[in-house]
């Protein structure tokens, strides 16, 4: 089904961030990706696409948060530890983030220059306060 808002949310998998109360929206109003940090990857995209595509979304939100682990630390330092403890580098990154707002702020582009996505997109990124669960909007 289509979520009747025609949104879709990217954000964190921390289990702490109930997206539905966030934006007082009620199940079957929007999509919601989930992914360590809410940053988007190919992965991202690819469902955002069929979303867009196929299921008539055209708003995405990209909330990333305060506390997020994966601020705490950097792609070369945990894929050396995964090198060191299993012998083999991932193929993939953790896409670590130092900063949420540089790191939504870049998201955000990304999104607005997909050529998969819809031309008429409507892309906005939030940092989510988790202790006072609050948003800010990050333009």
């Amino acid at each position: 089904m289509p979520p009747s808002l025609a949104i879709s949310v990217v954000t964190c998998m921390d289990s702490r961030i109930d997206v539905f109360t966030l934006f007082g929206m009620h199940l079957g109003e929007a999509h919601v990706l989930r992914n360590a940090g809410g940053v988007v990857t190919d992965d991202v995209i690819r469902s955002l696409t069929i979303s867009q595509r196929q299921l008539h979304t055209r708003d995405i939100l990209i909330v990333q948060h305060t506390g997020c682990g994966l601020t705490t630390f950097t792609d070369d330092e945990f894929t050396e530890q995964l090198a060191a403890e299993t012998g083999m580098r991932p193929a993939w990154r953790t896409h670590a983030i130092a900063d949420p707002a540089i790191s939504v702020r870049r998201d955000i582009a990304r999104l607005r220059h997909d050529p998969f996505l819809r031309s008429d997109t409507r892309v906005r990124g939030y940092i989510l306060d988790i202790g006072s669960f609050t948003l800010e909007e990050i333009e």
